[in-house]
């Protein structure tokens, strides 16, 4: 790690109070689910969170199957600046998607096809567990070298007991969260939240 404060992503945000305790932790970004989940939220109510959002913290869309296009045209309408894409993914997608106007984080799964971890040119690469949402952790060293050098995320089974130990693990420009700061799943707990980007941040 550098000496510079990790990038912070909360994920799967859905209430006002959610959002309002992220910003006043000092999130780098919030993510809203528009895609199947516990989590999903409609365009239309991710626009609402994303109009709470300080400019300077990003606000991400997240996908996983659907195309192009259906990306596109979901993340505009919440008026986000960011798209996450998962899934089977292409550079094509993510060239599209820079080209349509947003900033991308390209998830891939811990145990991906070596090629997956190629540089495609997006803004960040987030690496996931093999069951992305499981909330189990994993060994985050495991990809340091594949990683290195990149602007790139760690997730998957983080929590504030366990987020400092895993960038420095995984050496990762930054963490992202969404179950480890829920009291159920898909209910975020806010003094999770808080506790989680503190730790992050070092607070």
């Amino acid at each position: 790690m550098s000496d510079r404060s990790p990038f912070v992503k909360v994920c799967g945000l859905f209430t006002a109070e959610d959002v309002r305790v992220a910003v006043q932790h000092g999130t780098d970004a919030i993510g809203f689910v528009l895609t199947t989940s516990a989590r999903e939220v409609s365009p239309q109510q991710a626009a609402q969170l994303a109009a709470l959002v300080p400019e300077g913290i990003a606000t991400v869309a997240v996908f996983h199957s659907e195309d192009l296009p259906t990306v596109i045209e979901r993340a505009t309408q919440a008026g986000v600046g960011w798209v996450q894409l998962h899934g089977q993914r292409t550079a094509m997608d993510v060239e599209l998607a820079q080209g349509a106007g947003f900033k991308v984080i390209r998830a891939v799964r811990r145990d991906a096809n070596p090629e997956e971890f190629a540089d495609w040119g997006e803004d960040f690469l987030l690496i996931d567990a093999s069951v992305p949402g499981s909330g189990q952790s994993w060994d985050y060293a495991a990809v340091r070298e594949l990683a290195a050098g990149r602007q790139w995320l760690v997730a998957g089974g983080l929590s504030p007991q366990n987020v400092v130990e895993a960038l420095a693990l995984s050496e990762a420009t930054g963490a992202d969260v969404s179950s480890g700061v829920e009291s159920s799943r898909g209910v975020k707990d806010p003094a999770l939240i808080a506790q989680f980007i503190d730790a992050a941040k070092g607070a």
